[in-house]
């Protein structure tokens, strides 16, 4: 680990009524790293992220991006900070309104206030990175297959070149050929930018092929973190219930039995 990493959360909760969601996160992720979050639906991935975005105040805790404190920013004040962020967004979350080129220049036209014609040429050059030509940028995201989409949305995630990308459930709906696709692109945008990396999916298939380290979420804690390489090993009976998809096991879903 960096002696400053790049993401440090420390007992970090989240409440909704009585529902306690996050039960005191502990996490670091060092420059450059991928991180991937494992856990079954429900069980407070996408609020972890969330909290981490700014988009969720956590109840109590610290979240440090660049050794800078994060948690409870005012609006102004986290402007500079959300400037290091890129993300994904599980579905692609394009917009239908506008052509391919105008959904990846988003972020330079509206937050960099870049003029349009180099924002285009940045749209251009970003498609190109996730294996798409010129003649995609005039299409609107209805004419793209979900395949296309996921591509041109990884392309405006990286618009701004981000010190840090979140990935929402990257291969959500796709198949398994495209999801391996979209996964290897993944691993190249990431390694050519020199960014860190943080997903939430639990889709094992692209949590080993996008991560370095692993993190699993069960009821609120982070119940085995390591390298990829060691989850299959890593003796922990939720851990090993989860990636192999068994039904029994100490993670009990709540389906009535017919």
């Amino acid at each position: 680990m960096s002696a400053v990493p790049k993401i440090s959360l420390r007992g970090v909760t989240k409440s909704f009524g009585d529902k306690k969601v996050l039960r005191g996160i502990d996490l670091d992720v060092a420059p450059g790293e991928s991180v991937v979050v494992i856990g079954g639906s429900g069980t407070g991935k996408s609020v972890l992220l969330k909290c981490i975005l700014g988009l969720m105040e956590p109840d109590s805790g610290s979240i440090k991006i660049d050794g800078e404190e994060t948690a409870n920013l005012s609006d102004s004040d986290r402007q500079h900070v959300m400037r290091k962020f890129g993300m994904l967004f599980q579905g692609g979350a394009l917009f239908d309104s506008l052509r391919v080129w105008q959904n990846v220049g988003f972020g330079p036209i509206q937050s960099d206030g870049m003029a349009p014609t180099k924002a285009r040429e940045i749209a251009i050059a970003k498609l190109g990175n996730v294996g798409l030509g010129p003649d995609i940028a005039e299409l609107f995201p209805s004419e793209l297959s979900g395949g296309m989409q996921k591509r041109v949305a990884l392309a405006r995630a990286i618009a701004r070149e981000p010190e840090i990308i979140f990935f929402d459930e990257p291969t959500t709906g796709l198949d398994p050929i495209m999801a391996d696709v979209i996964n290897e692109l993944i691993v190249k945008c990431v390694s050519d930018l020199g960014a860190t990396a943080v997903s939430i999916t639990h889709d094992m298939a692209s949590a080993r092929k996008i991560g370095h380290r692993i993190a699993m979420l069960y009821e609120g804690k982070l119940i085995w973190q390591g390298a990829v390489g060691e989850i299959d090993h890593c003796g922990n009976a939720h851990v090993e219930q989860f990636i192999h998809g068994r039904a029994e096991g100490p993670i009990q879903m709540q389906v009535r039995r017919l």
